[in-house]
């Protein structure tokens, strides 16, 4: 969301845009307790058009997110 810009609100609409009824505070809690369903991660993947990871690019942003 960061690399594309996009706000909590965006990605709300962005996911009604495809029948996909969720609030942007929903969608923040989800995220921020790691509780984000493997359906709804997809579906925010497809809105946000998202390019598939390679394994060396999955492992560099792991890295990045280790404290």
């Amino acid at each position: 969301m960061s690399v594309r810009g996009v706000k909590y609100q965006d990605l709300s609409q962005r996911l009604a845009a495809i029948d996909i009824e969720q609030s942007a505070d929903n969608l923040r809690n989800k995220v921020n307790k790691g509780i984000m369903g493997a359906d709804l991660m997809l579906q925010v993947l497809y809105v946000l058009k998202a390019r598939p990871l390679d394994a060396a690019m999955l492992e560099e942003i792991l890295t990045d997110l280790q404290p």
